[in-house]
């Protein structure tokens, strides 16, 4: 199977594409399921999005998003350039950035599943009370899943050596500490606006 992707850099490309195309589908519609089922029960301050880039692309509902295709188009063109330059003298590279987009779009996925299920089930007769969920809280839980998700891949690869799954415990890592990180400073301008109300 690694060489299948080895050989070409087309069927990793053809991956890549087919699950970012499906992260932000998936997005799409667990946000609109969201605000026509769950939204009076379950609140999420600020965007339903967690990626600032997209935000705005999500809270507006399209369907095609042209920042979502250039992404796509210069991360696809990205692969096709680690292929050319990985693979001849060094394979694990391309196989450890591969895992890296792969992986975290797999750990991704299965919050998009969770959600899908939640919003689609949810109506007025299966949800009671009301639940707000601050930005920073939002956040901080997405940071401590997708850390989960580094600590399964890094075991996967204490016994397997593999680098698509290094690369994979390596990324989720890095989408943590960097929620992480955006749940501190939504934390602080939350201060910051709680502060200029109470004067």
């Amino acid at each position: 199977m690694r060489d299948f992707f080895l050989r070409s850099p087309w069927p990793g490309i053809i991956a890549w594409a087919l699950i970012y195309i499906s992260d932000f589908a998936l997005t799409t519609v667990g946000a609109r399921l969201y605000r026509r089922n769950a939204s009076s029960k379950i609140v999420f301050e600020g965007s339903f999005e967690l990626n600032p880039v997209f935000e705005r692309d999500i809270d507006c509902g399209k369907l095609v998003s042209p920042r979502f295709l250039l992404f796509l188009v210069l991360s696809s063109t990205l692969f096709a350039i680690y292929w050319a330059l990985a693979v001849p003298d060094n394979p694990r590279i391309y196989m450890f950035v591969l895992g890296a987009a792969i992986c975290m779009e797999l750990a991704i996925h299965v919050r998009h599943l969770g959600n899908l299920f939640l919003f689609s089930s949810s109506s007025a007769s299966s949800l009671s009370g009301r639940i707000e969920y601050s930005r920073p809280l939002m956040l901080r839980m997405s940071s401590v899943q997708i850390f989960g998700f580094a600590i399964l891949f890094a075991v996967v690869f204490t016994f397997t050596e593999s680098w698509f799954v290094c690369g994979g415990m390596v990324s989720c890592l890095g989408l943590s500490a960097k929620h992480w990180i955006l749940a501190r400073r939504a934390a602080i301008k939350r201060a910051y606006a709680e502060q200029a109300l109470a004067r």
